[in-house]
């Protein structure tokens, strides 16, 4: 009996697909549009190689400029080394191989982490406001938002003076309302306790009844 052999295509030996999403065969045409010498049987090629594109992607075609899309997509599973005349100018591989500007690390409200980050950001742009009425008014709401966010860290009263000193160890010294005869809202007014209806409440009896 004949001893059968197989030739077998295994994936580790066959070539990188840049956009998987697409599948080799797509990638096939584009390597073969590559190869064709005639530039109009390109273009024509190229077309149709876009068309196809587009209907594995219908979900995409909602996003604006789906066809540039489709075409700078094509333009990268080149490899960049097909010569066509796109409706749109043809993408550079210097362009995509940019690194991204890295981007910072948020600021933390200092060590008082429960004031959260928008605090410190509305304590700096108070800072650039000329003196007057408006300036005191955001001031003033600038603290009592503090003290509402630490009576929802610390769930208890907290004194004016503490918070007059952290917002001025937080300015770095250039707002002191310490000593000053401001007062802040009512600790009871800025933490409230979530009110549970009646009926919520009865619901959640009768679910324990129904267990035992």
């Amino acid at each position: 009996m004949p001893q059968m052999e197989f030739d077998l295509e295994y994936n580790a030996e066959r070539t990188h697909l840049i956009i998987p999403e697409y599948g080799r065969h797509i990638q096939k045409l584009i390597d073969h549009c590559i190869a064709l010498e005639d530039r109009e049987v390109r273009n024509k090629m190229s077309k149709a190689i876009i068309e196809v594109m587009g209907n594995l992607q219908p979900h995409l075609r909602d996003i604006p400029d789906f066809t540039h899309k489709l075409w700078d997509q094509l333009f990268i599973m080149s490899d960049f080394k097909l010569e066509v005349d796109s409706p749109y100018p043809q993408p550079s591989k210097e362009f995509f191989e940019e690194k991204p500007t890295p981007l910072a690390y948020p600021r933390s409200a200092s060590k008082y982490r429960f004031y959260g980050n928008n605090i410190q950001i509305m304590i700096d742009t108070v800072l650039t406001w000329e003196e007057g009425n408006l300036r005191e008014a955001l001031v003033y709401t600038i603290a009592n938002h503090m003290k509402k966010c630490y009576l929802n860290w610390n769930k208890d009263t907290v004194e004016d003076a503490v918070i007059f000193k952290h917002l001025k160890e937080l300015s770095s010294g250039k707002i002191n309302l310490i000593g000053s005869d401001e007062v802040l809202s009512d600790s009871s007014k800025l933490y409230r306790k979530p009110i549970i209806s009646k009926q919520s409440n009865n619901k959640n009896k009768n679910q324990r009844y129904k267990k035992r």
